[in-house]
């Protein structure tokens, strides 16, 4: 049996927009989890606690947690407001970044 590493997996496939585009909203998805996460767990809840004051389930927290879904704004308002937070939405300019 032959194995691959990840590394060559990632070499051999094309530097597209798309694929770019692809790994960053990822990464979004996993940064906005682990913020969750952090801000839940500092308030001392349980994953089932924070669900009850969102108004979802337990799963539904868990896999949003894990990085699996990217939730709406309202869902969002919802998080933050059970956590005592509040939701920041920013844009970037990326040709101003990239050209600086």
């Amino acid at each position: 049996m032959i194995t691959t590493s990840w590394t060559d997996i990632k070499t051999r496939r094309a530097d597209t927009a798309e694929r770019r585009h692809g790994y960053e909203t990822a990464g979004r998805a996993i940064r906005l989890a682990f913020e969750i996460r952090g801000l839940r767990e500092k308030k001392g809840l349980s994953q089932r606690q924070l669900a009850e004051l969102v108004g979802t389930t337990q799963s539904a927290i868990a896999r949003l947690e894990g990085g699996r879904i990217s939730p709406s704004l309202p869902t969002l308002d919802r998080i933050a407001t059970a956590l005592g937070a509040e939701v920041t939405v920013t844009f970037t300019d990326l040709d101003a970044l990239l050209s600086t």
